[in-house]
């Protein structure tokens, strides 16, 4: 079982004080928290890519890259690339450079993304949105599989008979698919033999997604290809302290007002402090809590959804980063021991 943690990079307004810490702080706080993750044993640390005043990390690679010069085991990853307005060529050979600069621990998480910031801001139209990463999606296969590509698509230029450089040191470059769980995209991820993360945040219940991994092992399986090995990973927001009321009290202020300021963006129903203790319960999406709470419930999640590896997401908004580094420094001392334990006693393995 892999335990991780996935951030944003936040730049909102911090609740308590109003102030909004630069672009560049921000930048240099989260290299620390890779760094920090590496220490205390983790396995994985994923940054995810946005083009908003409210987030500093439009470039994952680059982010990762200097969390990887500083750390010699953790695996760095997207959360996700938006692959859609990407350059699938571009978007390989930068993570083939990590993966170089890692020694081989990158891999690459790509999805359509929640935000729509990032297609006028490239010149694509939001009525491509499908076929725009679906074609991408084959060409980011292609490269993966050959160092000499010959493709042809409808959104971006052919490529014919070049070579994609550098080539990275794993063979191949490991490509997830991440997905906020629709049908379709566990069906499309599982024909295609591709490992599987689900963004299971938001006011749902984790066993819910049960459905979704199994249309994704149905539909691999029909494709061929062996379900066993075939990973499933998970992303939800949380945060770990030294007692679960200290954790939910610390944890709900920029949970609160970040979650209202997406209400008002996306014209959905305001978020309300009991929407969030619901959320912080056993059966809810939010792992908030201490070490023994937080990881009985990522427990139960690999017992009945499947999950092979999973991902903290912490902060939520801005927070002081004291209270993030604490909460990475006891998912990695405290809560990853109790899991892969947990793991180890129901399955007779530690994988």
């Amino acid at each position: 079982m892999e335990l991780g943690i996935s951030t944003f990079v936040e730049t909102t307004p911090d609740v308590q004080t109003g102030e909004t810490i630069s672009h560049a702080e921000r930048l240099r706080e989260v290299v620390e928290e890779i760094v920090l993750a590496d220490q205390v044993g983790l396995d994985v640390f994923g940054v995810g890519e946005h083009h908003r005043h409210d987030y500093a990390a439009s470039s994952p690679a680059v982010v990762l890259a200097a969390g990887a010069s500083l750390t010699s085991r953790i695996r760095l990853t997207s959360a996700v690339m938006i692959l859609s307005s990407a350059d699938p060529v571009r978007v390989f050979q930068d993570f083939a450079t990590l993966d170089g600069i890692s020694n081989g621990r990158a891999e690459i998480m790509v999805g359509r993304g929640s935000f729509l910031e990032s297609f006028p801001l490239f010149g694509y139209d939001l009525n491509d949105y499908e076929t725009l990463f679906d074609e991408k999606l084959e060409l980011l296969l292609a490269i993966q599989k050959s160092e000499i590509v010959n493709w042809t698509g409808k959104h971006r230029p052919a490529i014919h008979n070049l070579g994609i450089y550098p080539r990275p040191v794993q063979n191949p470059l490991p490509i997830w698919i991440g997905s906020a769980g629709s049908p379709a995209s566990a069906i499309r991820t599982g024909s295609l033999g591709l490992p599987f993360v689900l963004a299971i945040i938001g006011g749902v219940r984790p066993l819910d997604f049960v459905s979704q991994v199994q249309h994704y092992k149905k539909s691999a399986a029909e494709a061929g290809y062996d379900v066993s090995r075939l990973p499933i990973a998970s992303h939800s927001h949380g945060f770990v302290a030294a007692t679960t009321p200290l954790a939910i009290e610390k944890f709900f202020p920029s949970t609160f007002a970040r979650t209202n300021v997406r209400a008002i963006e996306k014209g959905t129903p305001p978020y309300h402090r009991s929407d969030y203790d619901a959320a912080c319960s056993f059966e809810g999406a939010l792992y908030v809590g201490d070490p023994e709470t937080v990881a009985n419930k990522i427990i139960h999640l690999r017992k009945h959804v499947g999950i092979r590896r999973f991902f903290l997401h912490v902060p939520h908004g801005t927070m002081p980063h004291a209270d993030v580094m604490e909460s990475i420094r006891l998912m990695g001392t405290e809560v990853a021991p109790r899991v892969r334990e947990g793991v180890s006693r129901f399955e007779g393995n530690p994988q």
